[in-house]
């Protein structure tokens, strides 16, 4: 079967990437079963687009190993690669963040028990076209722009008076506001209103944290992407490895907190700096470990060195060597 080139990892989140995979020695990095039969069987993923990436080249990577395992990895999204793993349709979930409660109950419910691996960092990175006159965007300007009472605002001016009333820096150019971002489905959705947009929606303004609705939304990371390349006053969000690999087409803009101006780099997010970092998860059917033979092969190649690579091989954030050793024991406790 032929796969996609390497490059087509980072184009089209929905784009299904299914993986055959070839047979190699046993005693390898590549996912073998030490010199037992050989690996069979299908293994189904789906969930963040974000992660997806990841996941696609590590699936490339394990073909080299297993010739009797077909790989289905699918980005529609956190939120809804949680409903189909919470109803069993899925063996391994990527996640751009943690389970939320009312995941835990479905899952729950449906007899579903997982293990929670974290797996890599990102920066959530805000982007705009290089042609913007802004370098930088405290959170009261991210508020002005994509908040609930930005409703309506056409041009980038017309969040001024908004960002003065809730501390932002304002100054924006009179240019059309053309906004393109994930929507409700997406795990970066709900990560940008957590981290930009619910501290002032909720303790100063007394307004539900989430986004106008007003705005484009996209669950092709890359259509996002196009946007903020292709207009002037484009603006959106994405993760770190779509806006590194979009080079100079895009301005990522610097973030505020309040202790000043901090550009996404792997550097700022490990130390904490960057306001908008956050962690990336798999999530491992228990269930399906002892009925699909092929899941623990996998998921033990990926915390191998050679399976982990391709976390920085992707343009995400390595985790810190005590995080990696941490999930790797998760990993291992669990299989105990």
């Amino acid at each position: 079967m032929t796969t996609k080139p390497w490059t087509r990892l980072f184009l089209g989140a929905l784009v299904l990437s299914l993986v055959s995979v070839a047979c190699g020695d046993s005693g390898n990095d590549g996912g073998t079963n030490d010199g037992a039969s050989p690996i069979t069987g299908s293994l189904n993923i789906s969930g963040s687009s974000t992660v997806e990436p990841i996941t696609s080249l590590v699936a490339e990577k394990f073909q080299s190993a297993n010739n009797g395992v077909e790989i289905a990895v699918d980005g529609p999204g956190t939120s809804d690669g949680f409903a189909l793993f919470c109803n069993g349709e899925t063996d391994v979930q990527d996640a751009s963040r943690a389970i939320k409660d009312e995941e835990i109950a479905a899952c729950k419910d449906s007899g579903v028990d997982y293990i929670e691996l974290e797996i890599a960092l990102d920066a959530l990175s805000v982007i705009g076209n290089p042609q913007n006159s802004i370098e930088c965007l405290n959170f009261g300007d991210l508020y002005a722009l994509f908040g609930p009472e930005s409703e309506g605002f056409k041009t980038w001016a017309d969040a001024d008076a908004l960002a003065a009333k809730v501390g932002g820096n304002g100054g924006f150019p009179d240019e059309p506001l053309t906004i393109v971002a994930p929507g409700t489905e997406s795990g970066t959705f709900g990560s940008f209103i957590d981290l930009a947009i619910k501290g002032i929606a909720e303790d100063e303004r007394g307004k539900d944290a989430t986004l106008r609705t007003d705005y484009q939304s996209s669950a092709d990371d890359n259509v996002i992407v196009d946007n903020a390349a292709g207009n002037a006053g484009g603006i959106g969000f994405v993760g770190f490895s779509y806006a590194q690999n979009a080079g100079d087409t895009v301005k990522e803009f610097q973030v505020d907190k309040g202790d000043g101006c901090v550009a996404p780099s792997p550097e700022t997010v490990i130390d904490g700096t960057y306001p908008l970092g956050r962690p990336l998860f798999l999530y491992i059917n228990k269930e399906k470990l002892t009925s699909n033979p092929a899941l623990k092969p996998f998921v033990d190649f990926y915390l191998t060195d050679e399976g982990i690579a391709s976390v920085e091989e992707v343009q995400y954030i390595a985790l810190p060597s005590d995080r990696l050793e941490a999930t790797r024991s998760a990993w291992e406790t669990a299989n105990a």
